[in-house]
């Protein structure tokens, strides 16, 4: 859990220096720093669930148009 939330504080940083060296705003950075990574977060989440469609697919094999046999 440390590791987890060091990574936030990283990545908090990062949001807030980009959008306040970008625009010289303190308010856009912040604001910056709490959009960007939920964001991130919900787009993680949904690239997770598509990437176990993907190799469950490949699992299960190919899927025939017509039935076989």
């Amino acid at each position: 859990m440390s590791k987890t939330m060091s990574f936030a504080a990283v990545h908090f940083t990062v949001a807030f220096t980009v959008g306040y060296a970008m625009t010289g705003s303190v308010l856009v950075g912040g604001a910056l720093a709490l959009v960007e990574p939920t964001i991130n977060t919900v787009a993680y989440h949904i690239h997770e669930q598509v990437w176990a469609r993907f190799k469950q697919a490949e699992h299960d094999g190919p899927r025939h148009a017509l039935p076989q046999g």
